[in-house]
């Protein structure tokens, strides 16, 4: 059996992994994408194909949104049977959102779909953007019998593959940009890359790829403080057409038990909003009813987001929300695994 060679396709949204500088005037222009094999001749080295696509208008990450996420969705479902993998080559300020975002759009993964991008833009002396971007497309790459070793959304930054919804920024310098605080990396790299298959998301048996592109963006992050008003609250529970909302509180899930606290969150549940509670800490996991600073909201019916990230539970939330789900099953839903985001 002739193996065949790995075909990457390489999706650029925007982002300073995109820009490069222009060395007379300092200003900073787009990277001509199409050029790519004679900008980074290294590329020619890896043992796959590689063709590029770009949004029409690149973005800056802050702008990015539902619908932008949409687009990458429909550009992966679009070039689906045509490619053995996709990298996405996004800005680094709202990467983990979005990729937590389409790793619940796209249901029964069976390819790689890697982000990556930089710090520097790709044209900087000391810029890190050629490393993301070979050992991005280096593994999106890798096969076994076959087939890609690889088969869900994943983030690649400073020498580490995570999965992409157990990712966070953790700083705006540092070459190191993102961790992974309650799960392992995937694959390091160094001189040769380590690979740890035991912490890849289990194939799904059910072969039939599905594009999930609605996402309901009717929600809202809250993050605790002490001296936080019940006024404040009130007026944000009281936001038209409201649905979920992600709580990041103290610690393992504690909030204070003053009964306004309490009373308006219950009133807010039996109303129809889903209020997830997440840790505001940069690792561990929420664990309702340890503390009696928690006991109140896992009585009242508050989801447990476990040791989900911020970023993936907004993300799960409007993904949830779109699908129609009845009330008594959302919670249930909610704190079950769909692609290895929580525990």
């Amino acid at each position: 059996m002739t193996l065949h060679k790995a075909k990457i396709l390489l999706i650029y949204t925007g982002g300073t992994i995109g820009m490069r500088k222009d060395f007379e005037t300092g200003a900073l222009k787009a990277f001509n994408f199409n050029k790519l094999l004679q900008s980074i001749p290294e590329l020619k080295q890896l043992d796959c194909e590689i063709e590029t696509v770009s949004f029409e208008v690149p973005i800056d990450s802050s702008n990015m949104n539902p619908a932008e996420w949409s687009k990458i969705a429909t550009i992966i479902e679009q070039n689906y049977t045509s490619y053995d993998g996709f990298v996405v080559l996004h800005g680094s300020d709202t990467m983990s959102y979005s990729a937590s975002a389409l790793s619940f759009m796209l249901e029964n993964l069976s390819k790689p779909v890697i982000f990556t991008g930089s710090q520097l833009p790709i044209g900087d002396l000391r810029t890190d953007a050629k490393e993301n971007l070979i050992t991005a497309i280096q593994i999106a790459s890798l096969r076994d019998n076959d087939e890609p070793v690889i088969s869900e959304v994943c983030l690649y930054f400073e020498y580490k593959l995570y999965r992409g919804n157990r990712t966070t920024k953790i700083n705006a310098e540092h070459f190191k940009a993102f961790t992974s605080p309650n799960y392992p990396e995937l694959v390091e790299s160094g001189v040769h890359l380590k690979i740890n298959p035991e912490m890849f998301l289990p194939k799904s048996a059910n072969t039939t790829f599905q594009v999930h592109k609605k996402l309901d963006n009717n929600v809202a992050i809250i993050k605790m403080f002490p001296g936080i008003s019940e006024a404040v609250l009130a007026a944000i529970f009281e936001i038209p057409n409201l649905k979920g909302i992600v709580l990041e509180t103290y610690g393992s899930g504690n909030a204070p038990t003053e009964p306004w606290f309490l009373n308006l969150l219950q009133n807010a549940i039996k109303a129809g909003l889903h209020i997830v509670n997440v840790t505001q800490c940069s690792g561990g996991s929420v664990s309702m009813g340890h503390y009696e600073t928690s006991t109140g909201m896992k009585e009242i019916g508050v989801i447990s987001g476990k040791d989900i990230t911020t970023e993936a539970a907004i993300t799960k939330l409007m993904y949830l929300l779109a699908q129609d789900i009845a009330s008594k099953e959302f919670k249930t839903l909610f704190e079950t695994p769909l692609r290895g985001e929580m525990i």
